[in-house]
């Protein structure tokens, strides 16, 4: 599979014939901005809620949230950037990577909109499928302890997002790849994308999100799966656990031969235990890289995402493909955010090199 033509386009009309289609495209349905900051413990306690948990709050408790962060006595400054996994996921494969992509969602006309279309278009991804409509933007507070977990507030409601009557098959025509994050509550969207990606011969690859969202929405899933129209699936432990859970084998080693009957390309990764990859009768296993202390784990799965990606497009081995994923993977959790910051995108072509694995050449990745 070759990589195709690389080129950026960042205007927010449908895009005019003649211009060249992002490579990947990623569905977010509403665009997402978070704010993220290192908290000690005593500021954790005062927030409604389970650490280290995901609870949806209104726009009142955001806010308040934030107030506490800011005044509190904390030499870790709060970082607002463009949030999402498709978006940590698109952004990782763009500016890291050199690969052609582009976001398709809604975002409001408001700061966070403001922000998350600067981030996006900073990282030279292409927002020309990504609409503007009246609303806000959604946010989430996420508050990163002293080993790296974190604690996310999210505040969705009434956010502004993509109908799934509202894309069309131009969005789509041209690309190669579509990414999407297993969600029920975008489920007639995400059906919708699938099958409009089919009817435009483009490979689709899903993220499944949470292990709540899985235990919770099981039968939709596997429907989803069964369906053979899902090309490449990524799930961490927790989520490949789940998707078997009750079966006489639920493990992760069962979940990605289970996978890998449905799709093309299955992954399961295991945190500092590395990854495992299936396609076809071809298994692979990978650690992961170097001995990188986890300062935020915001990210991981979604870069590891980016790294794959990328050895696919350039028609690398299953097991370089995971190399890479575990170098990009590694890289975004030495740093706040769902971002690799520029000195961390030097340790991931430097962990690349030192495996013998194709550093990207933004200038040349024309393959």
């Amino acid at each position: 599979m070759g990589v195709g033509e690389i080129n950026h386009t960042y205007s927010h009309p449908p895009k005019k014939s003649g211009q060249v289609a992002p490579l990947i495209l990623g569905l977010q349905p509403s665009a997402l901005i978070d704010h993220v900051a290192k908290v000690d413990s005593s500021l954790l306690d005062r927030i409604p809620g389970d650490i280290g948990g995901s609870i949806p709050v209104a726009i009142e408790d955001l806010e308040s949230i934030l107030s506490k962060v800011i005044s509190a006595d904390d030499t870790s400054p709060l970082k607002t950037l463009a949030g999402g996994s498709v978006a940590n996921t698109i952004r990782g494969l763009s500016v890291g990577f050199g690969v052609s992509c582009g976001i398709i969602g809604a975002r409001g006309d408001d700061e966070q909109g403001h922000v998350f279309v600067s981030n996006m278009l900073s990282n030279e991804v292409n927002l020309s499928r990504l609409r503007i409509k009246e609303g806000p933007t959604a946010q989430c507070v996420c508050l990163v302890d002293a080993v790296g977990n974190r604690t996310m507030r999210p505040c969705l409601l009434g956010a502004v997002r993509l109908q799934f009557d509202e894309l069309t098959r131009e969005d789509l025509r041209g690309s190669k790849w579509l990414l999407m994050r297993y969600a029920f509550h975008n489920l007639e969207l995400k059906r919708n994308a699938i099958r409009l990606a089919k009817q435009e011969g483009v490979s689709v690859s899903i993220d499944l999100a949470s292990f709540e969202m899985v235990r919770n929405h099981r039968p939709s899933l596997l429907e989803l799966l069964a369906s053979g129209d899902v090309d490449l699936c990524f799930a961490n432990e927790d989520e490949a656990r789940e998707l078997l859970s009750g079966e006489a084998k639920d493990g992760p080693e069962a979940a990605l031969d289970f996978l890998a009957k449905h799709c093309q390309w299955a992954v399961v990764t295991l945190g500092p235990n590395g990854s495992m990859a299936k396609h076809g009768e071809e298994m692979v296993r990978v650690p992961a890289t170097g001995e990188t202390k986890a300062v935020d784990a915001t990210g991981a799965g979604d870069l590891f995402a980016s790294g794959f990606l990328y050895g696919l497009v350039k028609g690398l081995p299953l097991e370089d493909c995971c190399k890479v994923g575990a170098c990009s993977g590694g890289a975004v959790i030495r740093s706040l955010g769902g971002e690799v910051i520029p000195e961390n995108w030097q340790w991931v072509y430097k962990q690349m090199n030192t495996k013998g694995l194709p550093v990207p050449n933004r200038l040349t990745l024309t393959d």
